[in-house]
């Protein structure tokens, strides 16, 4: 299983923002999370997953908030699961303590932790070097990458996004060019499965003890 413990940056220079993180993540996967988002201490909010896109996905929209350190934990939780993320425990709990305090120190402000286990085909290190270059090439996007990103993923065409903001198809496409969405599109189902790969990793562990 997945837990993500994402922690506020500078949150005492700043407002708390987790009640506003929790709601969006909940308004846009529901059911999608075994545990939902809870505000664990302070500025800290954690949430239990059991799908690797889905969890991709949430550490893909904290990160892109610029407002959060993350920590993936990977491995087995304790059951049956509680009523609530912040009663429950286990060592995916433990792995994502310890993700989010490296994450603090990060480029990328990601970390993922999981038990020793059987050797997968790449390391948790090493899927989370790859996740980090994923989320520093999209930190480069501008406003206006984003802006014809973000209508893409929403099925749009790009000659409907040059007619919606007023500009040229040719400009639309150096926009996302520049955004370099299409090796994010490649990258993330690869991201995914190293995941799915690493979970799966610790599930044999967890059977062979």
């Amino acid at each position: 299983m997945f837990v993500i413990t994402a922690d506020q940056i500078d949150s005492r220079h700043d407002r708390d923002r987790a009640g506003d993180m929790m709601a969006a993540l909940g308004a846009r996967y529901g059911d999608e999370f075994a545990l939902p988002p809870d505000q664990t201490s302070g500025d800290e909010i954690q949430m239990l997953i059991t799908d690797p896109e889905i969890a991709l996905n949430v550490i893909l929209i904290l990160h892109r908030s610029g407002y959060w350190s993350v920590g993936l934990g990977i491995g087995q939780v304790r059951m049956p699961l509680p009523a609530s993320t912040r009663q429950a425990s286990g060592e995916a709990f433990i792995a994502a303590r310890n993700a989010v305090t490296r994450a603090k120190k990060a480029d990328a402000h990601v970390a993922i932790e999981m038990p020793t286990a059987p050797q997968p085909v790449l390391t948790a290190n090493q899927v989370e070097a790859l996740l980090a270059m994923l989320l520093l090439l999209r930190q480069r996007r501008s406003e206006e990458g984003w802006e014809a990103v973000d209508l893409l993923e929403k099925g749009l065409s790009q000659v409907d996004i040059a007619a919606m903001l007023g500009i040229s198809t040719a400009a639309v496409s150096q926009r996302v060019k520049a955004t370099q969405f299409r090796v994010e599109q490649t990258a993330r189902p690869a991201i995914v499965r190293l995941l799915e790969n690493l979970d799966r990793s610790s599930s044999d562990k967890d059977t062979r003890a």
